[in-house]
C-alpha cells in the first residue's frame, strides 16, 4: 500500500493492550519503543500480537529532537 508519510520506523510489537474501546500499543525499535493508542476494533482488525512485525508510521505537525 502506498502512503505519503516519510517518517517510517520498522519494528517489532512489544505490548498489546485491549481497553473496552481503545487499544494501547507499544513497538520496540531498537533500544527504543514507540507506543499508540488506537481503537480497539483497529487492532482486531490488524491481528496484533506480541511479536508481529510492522510499521509505525508518524505523521505529525511537531516532532522535537535531543542531541546528546
Amino acid at each position: 500500500m502506498a502512503i505519503s508519510a516519510r517518517n517510517q520506523l520498522e519494528g517489532k510489537v512489544a505490548e498489546v493492550t485491549l481497553g473496552d474501546i481503545m487499544a494501547h500499543v507499544v513497538v520496540r525499535i531498537g533500544k527504543n519503543q514507540v507506543e499508540s493508542v488506537i481503537t480497539r476494533r483497529s487492532a482486531e482488525e490488524l491481528a496484533l500480537k506480541k511479536g508481529d512485525m510492522g510499521t509505525v508510521v508518524i505523521k505529525s505537525t511537531e516532532v522535537m529532537l535531543q542531541k546528546g
